[in-house]
């Protein structure tokens, strides 16, 4: 074992084989791991360490990591176990040691773990032991059964006659299968290949909108039953609608366990046959289920949160609308709507209430109180959430602006989920005291319209409404698993270090919250900062957290135009480099990146992937890798469900993203969905590879279920069939620096 990460050179070359990256680069990265290294920082900085292993590929290595170490300390205080019983042999210990599954390394302690008082230990304790052995062991001219078991009939010990003394030793025997470790192998592969996952409806149930109706009576394959299935089943059963099982032939789970007990025959046989249908029906089975169970959970649970996680990824990085003054309106029907108007910094700058739909004088009321704000402070944005009352309101926006002739304000929907979350949180009455829940959210709606990243990181992500059951699967697994998705959204676009809040800055790579804090109290005490370096003054930040964090930190119009960009600062040396080798200076590149093509590669002393990150940053630096705003546009006939008829071409903005399709908001508050086989002509096996969370896209209405408020959507209908076979165009030689840089990485990757 290598002394410092606790792990074999075995564990090692499986975690290598099974994520398919190069050893040399796994073990670099858990070194960089274990010395406080950051994925985002060592994904983005260390290419050259880890053969441009990606992010995907680093997490990936940091969750098998983890796995691994709690089976190696697993390990250790098993064998330490066994040990102290003095039953660990020489055998036992090397299967120990070799095992890499914690399912298997339970299975080999099962036999020396404490146990509670069943029927094999008060058999024992009627020293019926020695008959189970003479059972076990099967062997050719032993002395007849029924002669042996008659020396073990003893009143005293509770065994009257020769059959109580059979069925002692027979539960005896029953443990020792039941806790063979290759045969509780064998038996939860045939429960995974040939099981069946059935469930039922319970009898006198009140499933009130037939939420579970699909399930009554349901059957498909442990192997292949989807995430979102499984899930709702077991929510069923949770709410005492549902209850399931696993089925699987009984006939074929007691010949697997004959075949592996029974050696020879003889008058043992029939008592063994016994013992071999006792342990199947009192304790494999329901231990065997128990286990699948538990593993079809952990197996929906990680694919509901990857779902979840390539969701908030695609939220979290959806194009702002960039620094614009932005009107936000909360909709509301009773209590009226929320307004609130911010500048191009976030800074609230008024707030009203509206009452469009309590008379019907309201929309002339309000539309004086409306362009008064919007003259008075230079509004270039109305943000409308899309809850209740919200296409009512966006009609009367619409009608608004077209009646005053105003062309240089757009209006558009923006999804208010988790908002109510972040209007009632310390986060919000920290940055409002003063204010009313409802006008802090008209805040929250307002900005995240100029940059969704900045406004959603002040919210838990489970809040955003883009899950999959999320309430239903392992809590603590989902709450890392979204927390890294903020880390690598927040650190891949970067952070103004001048004008972002202690919420967005707690995610950049190496700070922590206290940390963020004491960055902003710094900024307030001694005004903006003019250097990257100068983070080095602020309390709790020291080299490493600096070697951390500094890339993904902005400065704009600081003392160093480098600062602006993704370019490290250990890396500014290069760039001084490049300068010098092409005769300008550092800030002429920034201002005309057109001099980058006098370059010559040859020359400069860099890796070839930092110099390609570097190169490419300094031909767009500071750059946003976010898409370009694009307001959706809907159909301002279709403003509730009754509107939404057969046949209708519409365009939307895409909700969710779930495995078995993705649900479309089409402006009428029930989103419509659009089935995986509907999403494409092409024959897809997940929904993401056609569509992701925040896109624009046309669909055609299929069917309007009023009843149950499901709409029914295609983008297959829309879309024209693809060409079996499309021409390949013939690849042109690299021409410019980066197809050179392209091509130079491909080579050192083969050589790798």
């Amino acid at each position: 074992m290598t002394d410092k990460n606790n792990l074999t050179p075995e564990i090692l070359l499986h975690i290598a084989q099974t994520l398919n990256v190069p050893l040399r680069g796994l073990t670099v990265v858990i070194e960089l791991l274990d010395d406080g290294g950051t994925v985002p920082f060592i994904a983005r900085y260390r290419k050259e360490a880890t053969g441009n292993l990606d992010e995907v590929q680093i997490r990936a290595i940091e969750e098998n990591l983890a796995y691994f170490r709690e089976l190696a300390a697993r390990r250790e205080t098993i064998l330490a176990s066994i040990a102290e019983q003095g039953k660990l042999t020489g055998e036992l210990k090397t299967r120990i040691e070799a095992t890499l599954d914690k399912n298997e390394l339970e299975d080999l302690y099962l036999p020396y773990r404490p146990k509670r008082r069943t029927k094999a230990t008060i058999a024992r304790e009627k020293g019926l032991e020695p008959l189970a052995s003479y059972l076990w062991a099967q062997q050719a001219g032993a002395e007849p059964l029924e002669k042996l078991a008659l020396g073990f009939v003893n009143a005293e010990l509770g065994v009257a006659t020769v059959d109580e003394a059979l069925e002692g030793a027979r539960h005896i025997v029953a443990e020792w299968i039941s806790e063979d470790a290759d045969l509780r192998k064998a038996l939860r592969r045939l429960v995974f290949d040939d099981g069946v996952v059935v469930s039922r409806k319970v009898t006198d149930a009140v499933d009130e909108q037939d939420k579970f109706k699909m399930y009554y009576d349901y059957k498909e394959p442990v192997k292949t039953i989807p995430s979102h299935r499984m899930l709702a089943i077991r929510r069923g059963e949770s709410e005492k609608v549902l209850y399931f099982l696993l089925e699987v032939e009984s006939e074929r789970a007691v010949a697997i366990m004959q075949r592996h007990v029974l050696r020879l025959q003889g008058d043992w046989t029939r008592q063994l046959e016994q013992a071999i249908d006792d342990a199947w029906k009192r304790l494999l089975n329901a231990s065997i289920q128990g286990e699948i169970r538990l593993e079809l959970k952990r197996r929906s649970d990680i694919e509901a949160i990857r779902v979840f996680r390539d969701n908030l990824y695609n939220v979290l990085l959806a194009p702002p609308a960039g620094p614009i003054s932005v009107l936000g309106i909360d909709p509301g029907l009773r209590t009226g709507c929320k307004v609130a108007v911010v500048d191009e910094t976030g800074k609230m700058l008024a707030h009203d209430v509206l009452y469009l739909h309590t008379s019907k004088h309201g929309n002339t009321e309000a539309a004086p109180k409306l362009e008064a704000l919007l003259r008075q402070h230079d509004v270039r944005a109305i943000a409308i959430g899309n809850g209740t009352a919200s296409r009512e309101t966006d009609a009367f926006v619409r009608g608004f602006l077209r009646d005053k002739g105003i062309q240089d304000i757009f209006s558009v929907t923006v999804s208010e989920s988790g908002a109510s979350i972040y209007s009632a949180s310390d986060i919000a009455r920290q940055e409002f005291p003063d204010l009313d829940l409802t006008v802090r959210g008209a805040i929250s709606i307002a900005r995240r319209l100029q940059d969704p990243l900045s406004e959603l990181v002040k919210v838990d992500p489970k809040s955003i409404g883009v899950g999959q059951y999320q309430h239903d699967v392992d809590q603590r697994q989902l709450a890392e698993s979204l927390e890294s998705v903020v880390e690598s959204c927040v650190n891949r676009v970067g952070v103004d270090l001048n004008t972002s809040s202690w919420t967005l800055l707690r995610h950049v790579a190496g700070i922590t919250e206290r940390t963020a804090l004491n960055i902003v109290n710094y900024r307030n005490e001694k005004g903006s900062f003019r250097s990257r370096m100068q983070v080095l003054e602020v309390p709790g930040i020291g080299p490493k957290t600096f070697e951390q964090a500094a890339g993904f930190l902005r400065i704009r119009n600081g003392d160093n135009p480098l600062d602006m960009t993704a370019v490290h600062p250990e890396s500014y040396p290069v760039v001084e480099q490049i300068a010098r080798s092409i005769k300008t200076s550092v800030r002429d590149i920034i201002q005309q990146p057109e001099f980058l093509e006098k370059v010559d590669l040859g020359q400069l002393s860099a890796g070839t992937y930092t110099l390609s990150d570097i190169l490419a940053e300094l031909r767009k630096p500071g750059r946003d890798p976010r898409e370009k705003f694009v307001a959706p546009s809907f159909n301002e006939e279709v403003r509730e469900i009754a509107d939404v008829q057969t046949g209708m071409v519409l365009e939307g903005v895409v909700t969710n993203v779930t495995k078995f399709g993705a649900f479309v908001d089409i402006g009428v508050h029930q989103d419509g969905l659009v089935h995986i086989s509907e999403l494409s002509t092409r024959f897809i096996k997940d929904p993401a590879e056609a569509v992701k969370t925040g896109q624009i896209v046309k669909v055609k209405v299929l069917s309007v279920d009023m009843k149950a408020k499901r709409i029914a959507l295609s983008m297959k209908a829309l879309a024209e069939p693809a060409s079996r076979h499309p021409a390949k165009p013939a690849p042109k030689p690299p021409t410019t620096l980066d197809q050179k840089l392209t091509a130079l990485s491909t080579k050192w990757k083969v050589r790798s």
